[in-house]
């Protein structure tokens, strides 16, 4: 078993199950793995810990007396949309996976528990969750749940395009910059077609290799591979009858892409280690921000896979280019963090919002929703001015990235997070809560990102045996 070295991968996790010995059987795997594992023998008992602790991902059994781990996932996700959850259950159905998941479950593991499986799923949902993806599933029922705002051009010929292709099932590809929405326009397709009723089951592609990958979309035997002890359904066969979506779909290996060309030719796959073939009612979302016929000619993407996947493509514009919007989103956000803060809307002042218009947001619409909401936390009177947004935004660097349409050179955006939580950080006197509030994300994926960049301790790793 290998131990995970990312510093991102690691966090603590806490355990839910009502059989002594199977819950501290994980904890010591955990720990082994450098988590900090916590343990509890129940549903009521757990909620009570996520209140009063901070906690980066939930392990429960599905079967408990009381409340089971269905119940409890419903009670987590009322209180937390964005924590990783992992049900851990003796039955292993699809129909099992799949409930769990539309309730709001981003995997599952299958007992007896296999500790290079379980070390590979907690490695996956805590990744995902410090890179800012949300649930992995949409749940029935949500329809409506979501919002498209901009009236500009552009935006109008997105909505008339999703309007056009949500009630077929042809094959999307989006495209676009990190940060436009692209998760978003797969939600509404979804959500507005057929399958609306069915789950939406999604990958984050860059966080997997190769081997994991397969496995991950087409399922495996038991025996396939050295740490198969069990069978394995494929997020494929968990998104029968309802919807896939492939997350920056450029990072799968060209071997793998040759595959999920048969699967979107055939519609049919096979689980790794069996020659049962399985048919595939699936619809197929995929998203990029690589320009992915640039990547055909350099040799990293197969062009007739290009092609299955481009049948209908939609073209997110980046905030830059749709200025005009920007007022109407300033004001979503604003009613959103008020709603969500329990304050009065905040009043944005004429010199500050025609600031936010000319900065050139290089991280798009999710940088301007933490912008505001920043600014929200930090306004005293009910007024945000120039001063409140601060150091955040410049009106000399804002005036030469709208003339040139390109981020700040030299400035990679990760290390652009990095000083802004920083400085968030110092200026709440390293209190996580409010500087989570500050920057618009949870206390979670904050501990994250201050683990990713070296600005917290990690967990210490423990050689206890399993």
């Amino acid at each position: 078993m290998s131990i995970v070295e990312s510093p991102v991968a690691t966090g603590n996790v806490l355990v839910v199950d009502d059989n002594a010995r199977a819950r501290q059987s994980i904890v010591d795997v955990l720990e082994m793995l450098g988590h900090r594992g916590s343990a509890c023998s129940g549903g009521h008992e757990a909620l009570q810990r996520l209140d009063s602790d901070e906690f980066d991902a939930v392990v429960t059994d599905l079967q408990m007396p009381g409340m089971d781990g269905l119940e409890l996932v419903q009670q987590i996700r009322r209180r937390d949309a964005d924590i990783p959850i992992v049900m851990v259950t003796a039955h292993g159905s699809v129909s099992t996976a799949v409930e769990a998941m539309r309730f709001g479950a981003a995997d599952y593991l299958e007992k007896p528990l296999n500790a290079d499986r379980l070390e590979e799923v907690i490695h996956r949902v805590l990744e995902s969750a410090a890179s800012g993806d949300r649930a992995t599933v949409s749940t029935p029922g949500e329809t409506g749940q979501v919002a498209m705002i901009g009236e500009s051009r552009a935006m109008r010929q997105v909505r008339q395009r999703i309007a056009q292709v949500a009630p077929t099932d042809e094959t999307v590809l989006i495209i676009g910059e990190s940060g436009v929405g692209k998760e978003l326009v797969a939600r509404t397709i979804h959500e507005s077609s057929r399958r609306a009723g069915r789950a939406l089951i999604s990958l984050n592609c860059p966080v997997l290799s190769a081997h994991l990958m397969e496995s991950e979309l087409f399922g495996h035997t038991r025996g396939a591979f050295t740490s198969a002890d069990s069978s394995r359904v494929g997020r494929f066969e968990l998104a029968e009858q309802g919807t896939i979506l492939l997350d920056e779909i450029s990072e799968i290996d060209l071997a793998l892409q040759a595959k999920l060309l048969r699967v979107l030719q055939e519609r049919c796959y096979e689980r790794v280690g069996s020659s049962e073939t399985i048919e595939a009612d699936v619809r197929v979302l995929a998203t990029s921000n690589r320009d992915l016929p640039g990547e055909v000619t350099a040799g990293r993407f197969r062009r007739d896979l290009y092609y299955r996947l481009a049948v209908v493509p939609i073209e997110l514009p980046p905030l830059r280019s749709r200025r005009d919007d920007i007022p109407l989103l300033v004001d979503y956000f604003l009613q959103q963090t008020a709603s969500r803060l329990e304050r009065p809307v905040n009043c944005l002042q004429p010199a500050a919002l025609d600031l936010l218009v000319r900065h050139d947001w290089p991280g798009n619409v999710r940088e301007l929703e933490n912008i505001v909401t920043r600014a929200c936390v930090l306004a005293t009177d009910g007024q945000i001015s120039t001063d409140d947004l601060g150091s955040w935004l410049h009106a000399e660097s804002a005036e030469e990235t709208c003339e040139t349409h390109e981020s700040p050179v030299g400035v990679k955006l990760d290390e652009m997070e990095r000083r802004l939580i920083s400085a968030t950080l110092e200026h709440y006197d390293g209190h996580r809560e409010k500087t989570a509030a500050a920057l618009g994300i949870s206390p979670r994926t904050l501990s994250n990102k201050l683990r990713s960049y070296g600005l917290a301790p990690r967990a210490k790793t423990f050689a206890r045996a399993i």
